[in-house]
């Protein structure tokens, strides 16, 4: 029997699970890992903050996953530009997404084009060396900010906002992000959720890292606390809940003790308007109460913080990809349990989708096994019916690439970056790697 050809697009957590659980499921599957980037790995290199380095550590495993003589990485290769649909459709008999979200979710109010404005987004890929981000100028010079979101990528941006840069020098950090983290002025840094504590979506040990911090006071105003009957009922029985609310408890009873940042939680607020001569001055926040669905109701009373940046942490969302069915209500492409499906609900052969792409920006790194395992399978329960690609050969998209003059980033490419980029950190006196940003310095170390 030929080998079944399979191209996943997304060479992050989602795209190696599928193609881990692939090659445990079917002998005679051979795997190109295709990513736009140099560098695999996806948000675990790009989006995992730098000083959660054991969460890292997942990458040891994907690694094995690339060692296995049926998986190929062919990285600086995008969908859409470099490889079309009608290109894969030709080379693979079976093609699955795991592009992620890539864009962040606006705010919706006046204002939000200010100059002070950042994305979460904009920001976790600067700080963690994302090529896309080279050349950005991020300065630090506001003494309040505002940080909307009360998830786990909101608290990593506090975090990061609040920690002095010296406890970063051991990390992943970029030297020319270190440097303007060095000039931060910022002291007051206000975490703003539309809900109450009781809804808040960060996990208990991310929320607890933040009274660890020795640069920052936490202030939490005990009021906040003090839930009505809905968010009361929300919590009993829910452990996860119940033990952020200790740590907030804990918080609340904190004496200050004068350092140099505070980090002030603050519940039941929506941001309404940004104000500014150009650049954010002002930020209007409506008070909320929680109705008896758990939705935040504005109340109509308004108060205003002085703050010189606003960064949104509220979500993100997939985009279309070339030629795919996408549904535009939940920023997904469409599909059934990971088969992706037309407009009319009828299935495309041969194609499929894996991780925030399928489901929606939800979960943490390890939630995208169950759901990549799911895709896969699919994949193993259609193959039999699948047609077959007119031309399954690994020299064929290669021979068309190179047509193409497309700079293929290779496995043995990436091991070459990777062994640089210890050197870097190893000579820098860093535990970590020094990572390299520029798609130029990465391709030019092998030629």
């Amino acid at each position: 029997m030929a080998s079944i050809r399979v191209a996943i697009f997304g060479a992050g957590p989602s795209g190696l699970f599928l193609a881990d659980a692939l090659l445990k499921a079917h002998p005679e599957i051979s795997i190109d890992v295709i990513d736009r980037l140099p560098a695999p790995y996806g948000l675990v290199r790009y989006g995992v903050a730098p000083d959660h380095p054991k969460i890292k550590s997942v990458i040891n495993t994907f690694q094995k996953t690339f060692e296995d003589e049926r998986v190929r990485f062919l990285g600086n290769v995008a969908f859409g530009v470099d490889l079309t649909l009608e290109d894969v459709r030709r080379f693979y008999d079976v093609t699955a997404y795991a592009v992620g979200s890539s864009v962040d979710r606006p705010l919706g109010i006046p204002g939000e084009e200010l100059a002070g404005n950042l994305s979460s987004t904009e920001f976790v890929a600067w700080y963690s060396g994302h090529p896309d981000q080279t050349g950005r100028e991020i300065r630090l010079d506001a003494e309040a900010v505002a940080v909307i979101g009360v998830g786990n990528v909101a608290i990593d941006v506090t975090r990061i906002l609040a920690k002095h840069v010296d406890e970063l020098r051991t990390t992943d950090v970029p030297e020319h992000v270190l440097d303007v983290l060095a000039t931060s002025r910022i002291r007051d840094i206000y975490l703003v959720g539309r809900r109450g504590p009781a809804q808040a979506k960060f996990t208990t040990p991310e929320l607890r890292e933040l009274g660890e911090l020795p640069n920052a006071d936490v202030i939490v105003d005990p009021k906040d606390l003090d839930l009505d009957a809905t968010s009361a009922a929300a919590v009993a029985g829910k452990s996860a809940l119940q033990r952020n609310l200790d740590v907030l408890r804990d918080f609340a009873n904190r004496p200050s003790q004068n350092r140099a940042r505070r980090i002030h939680l603050t519940f039941l607020y929506s941001p309404i308007e940004i104000k500014g001569a150009g650049h954010v001055a002002e930020l209007t926040l409506e008070r909320n109460r929680i109705d008896e669905n758990e939705n935040a109701v504005g109340t109509g009373a308004l108060e205003k913080l002085s703050v010189q940046q606003v960064y949104r942490a509220v979500g993100y969302r997939g985009i279309p990809l070339p030629g795919l069915p996408f549904d535009k209500r939940r920023n997904v492409i469409a599909n059934e349990a990971g088969r992706i499906v037309d407009e009319s609900g009828k299935r495309i052969p041969g194609q499929y989708a894996t991780g925030w792409i399928k489901r929606g920006p939800t979960g943490v790194i390890g939630t995208n096994k169950a759901d990549s395992a799911e895709t896969a399978r699919a994949i193993v329960e259609d193959l039999p019916n699948l047609p077959r690609a007119p031309q399954p050969a690994e020299a064929a998209v290669d021979a068309l690439l190179t047509e193409r003059k497309v700079r293929v980033c290779t496995w043995d490419d990436w091991l070459a970056i990777d062994r640089h980029e210890r050197e870097l950190g190893g000579k820098a006196g860093r535990e970590e790697r020094i990572k390299v940003t520029e798609f130029d310095g990465l391709l030019a170390m092998r030629g």
